[in-house]
C-alpha cells in the first residue's frame, strides 16, 4: 500500500499571517512538519498557493507543490495536489495522508497511528483523537469534540461538550463520560478523497464550521485512533511561543 504525505499550507491568516514561514529554532515552522512527516512517509509534498512557501520549501530540499487559492479547506488543497503528483511523477497513492502545517509539536508516530488504520480495508478515512483530561478543554469551542461508536468510527464533530451528562453539573461531567477532542490529523484512500472534495456543503459543516460534519451526514465513515501524545495547532504567536518552549524542552 503506497502512502504519501500532504501539508496544506496558506500564508494569509487571520490571526496569524505567514505562519508556516514563522521561525522555530532558526528554520520556518513548514521545515519542522516536513521533516516530521519525512519520518514516517516515503513521500512527502507542501501543497501552498503562495510563491514565498513554495520557494521556502524548495530552499530546504522538499517537494512543493502549486494549488490553487481558491480551496475553502486543506481537504480540497489535498485533493488537488494529489492530482498533480498523479500527472507529474506518475504515482497512484493509495493514501493520503493530511497533515496539519502548524503543528510542529506532532509525533511522527501519530502520522504512522493514522496510516495504520488503513490496514482495515473497510476504513475510509481516518482521524486521531485523545482523551479530555480537563473541564476546561471540554468547555473550549476552539477545542474540537468527536462522539464515537464501539467500532471507533464518528458519529458527530461539535464544539460543544456531547453528550450532555442529564442532573450533573457540568464541572463534573468527565466522571460520569469518557469525552474525546479530535487532533486535526487526517488520513484518506484516494478515492474517497476525490469523491469527497466534490461534495457542496452541508447542513451541519455550516452550522459548526467543521468540514469532517459534511462527511458524516453524505455517509461516509471516520475511523478514530486513540493517541497519547498531546500535540497543538499554532494559531497566534502566543501558540508559537509555547510551541519553540515545548520543542526545547524535548531537546534537552
Amino acid at each position: 500500500m503506497q502512502k504519501i504525505g500532504i501539508i496544506p499550507a496558506r500564508y494569509a491568516s487571520t490571526r496569524f499571517p505567514g505562519k508556516p514561514l514563522a521561525l522555530i529554532d532558526g528554520s520556518p515552522m513548514i521545515e519542522h512538519v516536513y521533516k516530521l512527516a519525512s519520518l514516517a512517509l516515503p513521500k512527502v509534498y507542501v501543497a501552498t498557493d503562495d510563491k514565498r512557501i513554495f520557494d521556502r520549501v524548495r530552499e530546504f530540499g522538499g517537494e512543493a507543490l502549486m494549488t490553487s487559492p481558491l480551496h475553502r479547506s486543506g481537504t480540497d488543497r489535498c485533493a488537488e495536489a494529489l492530482h498533480i503528483v498523479e500527472e507529474k511523477t506518475g504515482l497512484k497513492p493509495d493514501v493520503v495522508i493530511n497533515i496539519q502545517g502548524d503543528e510542529p509539536t506532532m509525533k511522527p508516530e501519530q502520522i504512522q497511528q493514522v496510516g495504520e488504520c488503513f490496514d482495515d480495508s473497510t476504513v475510509q478515512i481516518a482521524s486521531l483523537i485523545k482523551k479530555v483530561e480537563d473541564w476546561k478543554s471540554l468547555n473550549d469551542t476552539n477545542q474540537v469534540k468527536v462522539v464515537i461508536n464501539k467500532n471507533k468510527n464518528a458519529l458527530y464533530f461539535s464544539r460543544t461538550a456531547i453528550p450532555y451528562i442529564r442532573n450533573a453539573e457540568k464541572e463534573k461531567w468527565l466522571s460520569y463520560h469518557t469525552y474525546y477532542k479530535h487532533m486535526g490529523l487526517y488520513g484518506y484512500r484516494a478515492d474517497i478523497l476525490r469523491e469527497i472534495s466534490k461534495l457542496n456543503q452541508s447542513g451541519l459543516e455550516k452550522a459548526e464550521s467543521l468540514e469532517q460534519n459534511r462527511w458524516l451526514e453524505n455517509g461516509f465513515r471516520v475511523n478514530c485512533a486513540l493517541t497519547e501524545w498531546e500535540s497543538f495547532g499554532i494559531d497566534t504567536p502566543d501558540d508559537l511561543e509555547r510551541a519553540i518552549k515545548l520543542i526545547k524542552t524535548q531537546k534537552s
